[in-house]
């Protein structure tokens, strides 16, 4: 069911006031602005870097890998024909991949910021779109699926976000969460980031349990690429030129692009084979929420 934002009251819709309260949920083109005070600029990411992903993602062998790998544990996973929300779903890139994936599955978007949510827009014609905060999800047993991806670690309360996705699926649901690796790995990309942490192996698993979910599956990805990762990171070359250039790590010539995607689409039959790879730039854990 949803929630209003304001009396926490079941409503049946954002569009028109609330039964119970009253409230207004005002929109911006189209778009319900539950968080007003915090759809601008805020803490935990730099809207700026919307205009960068939207022109990048698409080619960038690490957004397109891990599409591949999303995908493949959505459609294992999350229920066919069931209701999957994308939490911080940015300018709507893996959004885009599962609406030609999964055709049957209504799909909704959110995002703190709304300047992510105009590009969302226009790649998810039709898909309904909500500014929201993480913090505070208006919903109670409405989804079969929950994804967020590469969020968390932007969020000072992860375990309060993890808690209210947990109310907002429903029993038997899934909970799918990839986040940045290995603090060891911590650099410039991550302050330019806006990142809070990067997670230690075992972390979200841990902090998933504590909010009351089972975890049915763990793994890491970007292993195969984790030395020349580690190189990178620590780099004096790489930390000046992501000085001079903070999206500098989405750019690489196409044949470089090509070899590294060729990495992660071996991981990702590996990961479908079974195997659960201990180390790697990135971690990827599916929680259940108990029936």
């Amino acid at each position: 069911m949803r929630l209003c934002p304001a009396c926490a009251k079941e409503r049946p819709d954002f569009d028109t006031p609330c039964p119970a309260c009253g409230h207004v949920v005002p929109q911006r083109g189209g778009i319900p602005i539950l968080a007003p005070e915090l759809a601008g600029e805020g803490q935990g990411f730099k809207v700026e870097s919307f205009a960068d992903l939207y022109a990048n993602e698409a080619q960038s062998f690490w957004f397109q890998g891990r599409n591949d790998i999303l995908s493949w544990v959505i459609g294992r996973f999350v229920r066919p024909r069931g209701k999957f929300l994308e939490i911080g779903c940015g300018t709507g890139f893996v959004l885009s991949r599962l609406k030609r994936d999964f055709p049957d599955t209504s799909l909704t978007g959110s995002e703190l910021f709304d300047t992510g949510l105009g590009y969302a827009r226009q790649r998810l014609p039709g898909v309904e779109l909500l500014q929201m905060d993480a913090r505070a999800l208006p919903y109670a047993s409405e989804f079969d699926g929950i994804g967020a991806f590469d969020v968390l670690e932007h969020i000072a309360e992860d375990e309060r976000v993890l808690s209210e996705i947990h109310r907002a699926l429903r029993p038997g649901a899934h909970l799918v969460v990839s986040v940045p690796q290995h603090p060891a790995l911590w650099s410039l990309a991550d302050e330019i980031a806006c990142h809070e942490r990067r997670y230690t192996r075992g972390e979200m698993e841990a902090k998933m349990r504590r909010a009351g979910f089972e975890v049915v599956m763990s793994t890491s990805f970007v292993t195969i690429l984790l030395p020349l990762m580690f190189a990178v990171r620590m780099s004096d070359r790489n930390r000046r030129a992501l000085e001079k250039d903070p999206a500098a790590e989405h750019r690489m010539h196409p044949l470089v692009n090509k070899v590294l995607r060729a990495t992660m689409t071996l991981e990702l039959a590996l990961i479908r084979l079974g195997l659960r790879l201990p180390a790697g730039g990135s971690r990827l854990v599916v929680a259940r929420k108990p029936a």
